[in-house]
């Protein structure tokens, strides 16, 4: 085993909840600012999703104010404390880049239904 891969798999063993393109996620960062050390929330919806192993990554935009605001996240990046699915959505794309040029009620996702257990 190469000693890369070795590494890598010592750092990916922090628990990620299963979450794909066009859910609602709320993520939890560590913010330091000069000797503080705080959580901030990011609440968005994920319009991208990149698996490769240690170095996956998304992200999440958010409308701020009127302004659409994007943030990269690597996924296994040690200042993400943790990652809450508030809803899922139900798209056809993997890649929701069309959304950045749509306004207003155009945005919405369709949340995706659960099936009933008997």
């Amino acid at each position: 085993m190469n000693i890369v891969d070795y590494f890598e798999k010592t750092q990916i063993v922090k628990s990620i909840p299963p979450f794909f393109s066009g859910d609602t996620v709320i993520v939890k960062v560590k913010v330091i600012e000069g000797t503080k050390i705080r959580e901030q929330a990011f609440e968005g919806f994920v319009i991208a999703k990149r698996n490769r192993g240690f170095n996956s990554s998304f992200i999440v935009r958010k409308i701020s104010n009127g302004v659409g605001v994007e943030r990269t996240f690597q996924t296994h990046s040690p200042i993400i404390t943790d990652i809450l699915i508030k809803r899922c959505g139900s798209v056809r794309r993997a890649k929701l880049y069309y959304l950045r040029n749509k306004i207003g009620k155009n945005i919405k996702i369709k949340e995706k239904l659960k099936m009933k257990e008997k």
